[in-house]
C-alpha cells in the first residue's frame, strides 16, 4: 500500500490494528538490531536507516512515502527528546573542565567546518554556492549517540568525553541557524548579520535553558510528588517546556532543552535512576522511529549517482575541516596530540545532519533532493569508516581510561515529614566497594545503612558487616548530610575503604569520626 492509497482509505479499528503491528514488529526488530551493533561496533543508526530503507520505495513493502515536511517535524521532536536525554546523562563535574573548550569548538569550529567544506563541495563537486553552504553547514553537526555507541567498550578520560559530548549538544544551534539562513530564498545574509542573529538566539536559548532548568529542579525538590513514576515524566515535561520556550522567544531551543537537561541531570532530584531508564527508553523509541523514518524518505535508485560527490565532500570533511576546526578552536588550551588527533577523528555524523538536510527540500531549494542524498551517502559511508575505527585509535594512541570504576547507582526517595531521606544504593560488579566492613564506609553522622539485600534475601547489617559485588543497600540520611552521604558512597565505589586519606574524590573521614553514625542501627 502506498502513502496516497492510504490517504483515500477511512481510518478504521482494523486500520489501526494494522498500524500497532507494523509498529510494534519494527521496534522489536530494531530492539535485535542493538545487539547486532553492539557486537559488530558499528552505530545502531545504520541497521535503523537499513530497516526503514528496507520497508520504504524500491525495499520489500515498497512504501511510498516523500513527505519532507512530516519527517522535519517528527525529526525535530524527536531531537528534543534526543538531547534532552543526552543533557541529563552529562555529569557537570566531567563537563566543567571541559566546557570551554566544547564552546569554542562548537562556534568557532562550527564556522572552520562550513568554510571548508562549502569550498571542497564547490570545487571538488562543482555544486552551486548555495547548495555548498548548505551541504558544509549540514554535516558540521557532531552527533553524541554515534560516537560513544561505539566507544562504550573502549572508555576514554572524562576530558574527552566531555569535549566530545558539550560540543554535540551545543552546535546543534548555530548550524541549524545556519541551515534555515542558507535555506531561505533570496538572498543570504551577511556574515556579520549571521553572526549577530546566532549571538542573540544562543542568548535567549541559554538563559531560558537555565532558568527553566533550575526553576524545575527547585520544584521537584521541594515539592514531594505522589508517585514516583510521575517523576520522570515531571522532568521530560521540563525540557520539553524549555525548547518550546526558547523556540517561542525566537532563541535557540535545542540549546535550551540541552542546558535545562542538564541541569535537572545534576540536581540530585528524587528517584533518579528511574528517571534516567526513562529517558533513556524514550530516547531509544525517538531513535529508532526517526532513522526508520528518514530510511523511508530517501529514494535508493537515485544514491548511486551521489556517491562519489558524497565521497570526495566527506573526505573534505573528514581529512581537512574537521582537523582544522579541532586545531584551531583548541589552541588556546593544553591538549596533548593525542587526543587532538582523537577528537578529529571522533566527529561522527549520525541523525541531525540527515534530519537538517529535509530543511531545503520543504524551502524549495533548488537541488535540494540531490543535496539530502548526498548527506545521506555521506553520513552512512563514514560512519562505516569511523564508527568500528575509534576504538582501534584510542588504543593505539593509549588514551583509553581503562581503569575507570563504574558508579554506584543511586536513588533517593525523600521523606517528608522524617526531613530524611531514604538512598537505595546498588553496587555493580567493578566497584571496589567490595570487600568493604559496613564500619569501613565512614558515613557522615546522621547517615546509616539500615538493611542489606543480598542474593534475593534482606538483613539488617552490623558494623564487620562484609559488603559484597551485587548487594543492595538501603542507607537513611537526615536532610542536612544526604549530599555527604552519597559523596562518601561514591567515593568508596570508586576508591575503596582509604579513600579520600589516598586522593580519590569525595569526602575524607575525619579523625574524630571513627565510625559513629555507620553501625548499622535503623535511625529514628
Amino acid at each position: 500500500m502506498t502513502a496516497r492509497e492510504g490517504k483515500d482509505r477511512p481510518l478504521t479499528v482494523h486500520h489501526l490494528n494494522e498500524l500497532l503491528l507494523i509498529c510494534s514488529l519494527v521496534l522489536l526488530i530494531a530492539v535485535a538490531a542493538v545487539r547486532v551493533s553492539s557486537r559488530s561496533g558499528l552505530p545502531s543508526l545504520l541497521l535503523y536507516l537499513g530497516i526503514g530503507i528496507a520497508i520504504g520505495q524500491d525495499g520489500i513493502f515498497d512504501v511510498q512515502f516523500d513527505n519532507a515536511e512530516m519527517t522535519q517535524v517528527i525529526g525535530y521532536a524527536a531531537l528534543v527528546v534526543i538531547l534532552a536525554e543526552g543533557g541529563l546523562g552529562t555529569k557537570w563535574k566531567e563537563i566543567r573542565p571541559a566546557l570551554p573548550a566544547a564552546v569554542v569548538l562548537s562556534i568557532v569550529g562550527v564556522a572552520v567546518s562550513v568554510g571548508v567544506t562549502a569550498a571542497g563541495a564547490h570545487y571538488l563537486v562543482g555544486l552551486e554556492w548555495r547548495q555548498s553552504l548548505i551541504i558544509g553547514a549540514v554535516v558540521s553537526s557532531t552527533d553524541a549517540a554515534a560516537v560513544f555507541s561505539v566507544l562504550r567498550k573502549v572508555p576514554l578520560p572524562s576530558r574527552i568525553t566531555g569535549v566530545l559530548e558539550a560540543e554535540s549538544g551545543f552546535n546543534d544551534a548555530p548550524v541549524v541557524i545556519l541551515v534555515v539562513a542558507f535555506s531561505t530564498p533570496g538572498p543570504v545574509e551577511s556574515w556579520y548579520a549571521l553572526l549577530g542573529k546566532i549571538a542573540l538566539e544562543l542568548a535567549i536559548g541559554a538563559g531560558i535553558g537555565l532558568a527553566v532548568g533550575w526553576l524545575g529542579s527547585w520544584g521537584l525538590r521541594h515539592v514531594a510528588l505522589p508517585a514516583s513514576g510521575l517523576y520522570p515524566i515531571a522532568v521530560m515535561a521540563i525540557a520539553v517546556t524549555a525548547y518550546a520556550a526558547g523556540a517561542m522567544a525566537h532563541g535557540s531551543g535545542f540549546l535550551a532543552v540541552y542546558l535545562a537537561a542538564m541541569i535537572l541531570g545534576n540536581a540530585k532530584l528524587p528517584h533518579w535512576p528511574a528517571t534516567r531508564g526513562f529517558a533513556d527508553g524514550l530516547g531509544w523509541i525517538a531513535q529508532i522511529g526517526m532513522f526508520v523514518l528518514l530510511g523511508l524518505l530517501v529514494t535508493p535508485h537515485e544514491l548511486p549517482d551521489d556517491f562519489w560527490p558524497a565521497v570526495l565532500i566527506g573526505l573534505a570533511l573528514t581529512m581537512v575541516a574537521r582537523p582544522l576546526a579541532v586545531l584551531i578552536s583548541v589552541a588556546p588550551f593544553r591538549m596533548p596530540w593525542q587526543e587532538k588527533a582523537l577528537m578529529s577523528w571522533a566527529g561522527l555524523r549520525g541523525a541531525v545532519p540527515i534530519i537538517l538536510a529535509t530543511i531545503p527540500m520543504v524551502s524549495g531549494i533548488d537541488g535540494s533532493e540531490r543535496v539530502f542524498n548526498i548527506v545521506f551517502v555521506l553520513v552512512v559511508v563514514y560512519t562505516l569508516v569511523q564508527g568500528p575505527t575509534l576504538p582501534w585509535l584510542a588504543r593505539k594512541l593509549r588514551i583509553s581510561d581503562v581503569e575507570t570504576a563504574s558508579d554506584l547507582g543511586i536513588e533517593s526517595a525523600p521523606l517528608e515529614r522524617l526531613r530524611g531521606h531514604l538512598l537505595s544504593v546498588a553496587i555493580p560488579p567493578e566497584s571496589r566497594m567490595h570487600g568493604v566492613e559496613v564500619h569501613e564506609l565512614r558515613l557522615p553522622p546522621g547517615a546509616a545503612v539500615t538493611l542489606v539485600v543480598r542474593d534475593g534475601k534482606s538483613f539488617v547489617p552490623g558494623p564487620t558487616t562484609v559488603l559484597r559485588r551485587g548487594d543492595e543497600l538501603l542507607v537513611v540520611a537526615t536532610d542536612p548530610v544526604r549530599d555527604a552521604a552519597e559523596a562518601r558512597l561514591r567515593a568508596v565505589g570508586q576508591g575503596g575503604k582509604l579513600a579520600g586519606w589516598l586522593g580519590t574524590g569525595g569526602p575524607g573521614p575525619r579523625p574524630d569520626q571513627g565510625t559513629k553514625g555507620t553501625t548499622g542501627r535503623r535511625s529514628g
